[in-house]
């Protein structure tokens, strides 16, 4: 009997769930523990053939905050919708991830509010003695994209010189709340060689 009492179904919009009193209780001030787990049921609740509680909710959102209440993180499948689960949050009154839910979608908004991250691409004429030194010392954002041969176009002495092209992008990101930044002293360096050609 003892271990019986310990394990509680609940009947969520016609899904069966099982969990322990202890998960259920992990915040105190919530629906489901008042439900299941005070002394003298606070809450008056159906309970259907089988002995489980009878709750009128969407089945599908109560997986994240069950699993919430067993390991404290938030997990959401791709299929559903934080609103969703933001809705149950609420209604069960889980406070602490009303709160969790709330930030992934105000971090959601954020992301998607600064639109798709675009490039800038240079293109920079070297020799092959610059080669090295010059895809080494790339920074402020710059990366490597591509290196093109271009032949050799110069004799010095016997010995021809192989020229190449190279393909280097960074992240637009210009500006930070409508201040624009000042290249770096290397970006300069980087645009006025791309500017040779």
């Amino acid at each position: 009997p003892a271990a019986a009492s310990k394990w509680v179904r609940l009947n969520v919009g016609g899904t069966y769930f099982v969990s322990t009193r202890q998960t259920l209780c992990r915040e105190p001030k919530s629906f489901l523990c008042r439900l299941c787990c005070q002394d003298g049921p606070e809450l008056g609740s159906d309970k259907d053939e089988t002995g489980a509680y009878l709750i009128d909710r969407d089945p599908t959102y109560f997986g994240p905050i069950l699993n919430y209440l067993r390991h404290g993180k938030l997990i959401i499948n791709k299929e559903l919708a934080e609103e969703g689960v933001l809705e149950e949050a609420e209604f069960y009154n889980i406070a602490s991830l009303v709160r969790l839910v709330k930030e992934r979608i105000r971090d959601n908004e954020n992301r998607t509010s600064q639109g798709p991250v675009k490039h800038v691409y240079r293109v920079l004429q070297c020799q092959e003695e610059e080669l090295t030194q010059m895809v080494s010392t790339m920074s402020d954002g710059w990366k490597f994209e591509q290196l093109i041969s271009i032949g050799s176009s110069y004799n010095y002495g016997n010995e021809d010189q192989a020229e190449f092209l190279c393909v280097v992008s960074r992240e637009l990101n210009n500006s930070t709340n409508g201040i624009v930044k000042e290249p770096s002293e290397k970006a300069k360096i980087l645009q006025e060689r791309g500017s040779r050609m």
